[in-house]
C-alpha cells in the first residue's frame, strides 16, 4: 500500500467513522462502531500498519494524518458516550417521575379508639370540677391492691376479684391490679388533704370473656378527701357528672351497696338512655347501673396516716368499657378489643 492509497483510506474511515458514531443509538451500537473504525481488523488499522513500508517523507505525512484521524474519532466517541449516558439517566428519571398535576391520594385519616374518646370525656368532666389526674403501676402489691383498701387476706370480698398473681422470685404478693383504687392509696401516701384526684387506667381480672365481661378492661376512679365532705357532696358530684356525660335530662339514683373500702356504699344508676326511665328491654326497670361509690372507710384513711376524726372523703369508680357501650350503642364488649377497622372507623375522634 503506497502513501496515496493510505491517505485515501484514512480520509474515508474518518468520514465513515464519524457517521457511524453519530448514528449509534445506544452503548452497544457505539462499541460496535468503535471496533469497526478503530479495531485491529479495521481499514484504519491496515493503513496504520502500512507506515512501516513507506519512504521516510511519506511515512511522516501519512503518520500525522493517522494520528489526526484517531484523535477525531476518539474525541467523537467520548462525546457520544456522554450524550448516550445522559439520555439513559433522563429516561430513568422520566420512568420514576410522579405526575404531580393530578390530585394526590390523601392518607387515610385515623381516629381515636372509642375507649380513648370516652376516657377523655370522663377525665375532662372531672378536671373541670377541679380534680387532677393521678397514675400508678399496673403491677401492684397485695398491700396497695387489697390490704390498704380494707380487704385483709381472709376477707370474703377477695373471692369476687379472681386476681391474677405473678410469679416473682421471693415474692408472693405481686399481682396485676384488679382496680385503679390502688392509685388512690399511693396518692394519699404522698400528700396531705385536701385530695381531689381521678385515676384512669387498665385493670385485670380472671374473667371469662362474653358480651359484658373481659379479663382486661378500663376504669376511672375518683377520690375526694377534705374536711367536712359528706354523702351530699358525693351525690351532687355524681349527678353533675351524669348530666355532663349523658345529657342534661338524665337522673341518677343511689341504691345501698357494699364495698369494703367505703361506708356507706352505693350503687349509682342513671335513667335509661333509650326509654328515658319508662322501662324497656335494655334496662328492664328504667335504670342502668354505671358505677359504685361511697364514703371512704375510716380504716382506709388510717392506713395512709389520715385522721378520720378530722377528714372525710368519698370515692367512686366506673368502667370505661361499660360506659362506652350505652354511649355508642355497642352490644358486645369484645368489639372494643378486636381491632376491626370496619368497627373502629365509625367513631369520630380524629387523631
Amino acid at each position: 500500500m503506497d502513501a496515496q492509497e493510505a491517505t485515501h483510506i484514512l480520509e474515508e474511515e474518518r468520514t465513515r467513522g464519524l457517521a457511524m458514531i453519530a448514528e449509534a443509538r445506544d452503548a452497544d451500537a457505539l462499541r460496535a462502531a468503535e471496533v469497526a473504525v478503530l479495531g485491529r481488523k479495521s481499514r484504519y488499522a491496515d493503513a496504520q500498519r502500512s507506515l512501516a513500508t513507506l519512504p521516510p517523507e511519506d511515512r511522516k505525512t501519512v503518520g500525522k494524518l493517522a494520528n489526526e484521524v484517531r484523535s477525531a474519532l476518539e474525541s467523537e466517541l467520548e462525546r457520544r458516550r456522554e450524550e448516550l449516558s445522559r439520555a439513559d439517566e433522563e429516561r430513568l428519571l422520566e420512568a420514576d417521575a410522579v405526575d404531580v398535576t393530578l390530585p394526590g391520594r390523601r392518607p387515610r385519616t385515623g381516629s381515636l379508639h372509642p375507649l380513648t374518646i370516652v376516657e377523655q370525656r370522663i377525665v375532662d368532666i372531672f378536671t373541670r370540677m377541679g380534680y387532677r389526674v393521678a397514675e400508678g403501676p399496673e403491677v401492684e402489691t397485695d398491700w396497695y391492691n387489697f390490704q390498704a383498701l380494707n380487704i385483709p387476706p381472709d376477707h370474703p370480698a377477695r373471692t369476687m376479684k379472681d386476681s391474677l398473681f405473678l410469679e416473682v422470685a421471693g415474692r408472693s404478693d405481686v399481682l396485676l391490679r384488679t382496680e385503679t383504687s390502688a392509685i388512690q392509696i399511693r396518692t394519699m401516701e404522698k400528700q396531705q388533704p385536701p385530695v381531689y384526684v381521678v385515676a384512669p387506667g387498665r385493670v385485670f381480672r380472671r374473667e371469662s370473656a362474653d358480651a359484658t365481661h373481659s379479663s382486661v378492661f378500663h376504669q376511672v376512679e375518683g377520690l375526694a378527701v377534705d374536711e367536712g365532705l359528706s354523702f351530699a357532696h358525693l351525690k351532687g358530684t355524681l349527678e353533675a357528672f351524669a348530666k355532663a356525660m349523658f345529657g342534661p335530662e338524665q337522673r341518677i339514683r343511689l341504691v345501698p351497696s357494699y364495698f369494703p373500702f367505703v361506708e356507706p356504699g352505693a350503687q349509682v344508676d342513671v335513667s335509661c338512655f333509650i326509654c328515658g326511665g319508662a322501662g324497656c328491654r335494655v334496662c328492664g326497670n328504667g335504670w342502668i347501673e354505671i358505677l359504685g361509690a361511697g364514703m371512704v372507710h375510716p380504716a382506709v384513711l388510717e392506713n395512709v396516716g389520715y385522721d378520720p376524726e378530722r377528714y372525710t372523703g368519698f370515692a367512686f369508680g366506673l368502667g370505661i368499657d361499660r360506659t362506652a357501650m350505652p354511649v355508642y350503642g355497642i352490644t358486645d364488649i369484645r368489639l372494643l378489643y378486636e381491632s376491626d377497622v370496619r368497627f373502629l372507623e365509625q367513631f369520630g375522634g380524629v387523631a
